[in-house]
């Protein structure tokens, strides 16, 4: 299992909050992400109370299984340095 340092963490939750995105992936090794994601209520994101945020350490999903297969076909080596992104779909960021 990978390390994971308190650096990483708060890297992937500080681009989650500066984007405004819904969710934020980094790719530590070909079997291990962190993956943060705000908590959404009616698919919107409560701005006036709490910030919740849930954050994952531990196996990629499938998409991001995929991700990673199309990362070592280009020959990118891991950690991935680009945290990737997810926005809600239509907003302006897309």
């Amino acid at each position: 299992m990978v390390m994971v340092r308190v650096y990483q963490l708060t890297a992937v939750i500080a681009m989650l909050m500066a984007n405004n995105a819904i969710s934020a992936t980094s790719y530590l090794g070909p079997k291990v992400i962190i993956r943060a994601v705000r908590k959404r209520y009616n698919k919107k994101i409560n701005k006036r109370g709490n910030i919740e945020i849930m954050l994952t350490i531990g196996k990629p999903n499938y998409a991001e299984r995929k991700f990673i297969k199309l990362c070592k076909k280009a020959g990118e080596k891991f950690p991935v340095k680009k945290i990737q992104l997810k926005f809600k779909k239509g907003s302006k960021n897309d």
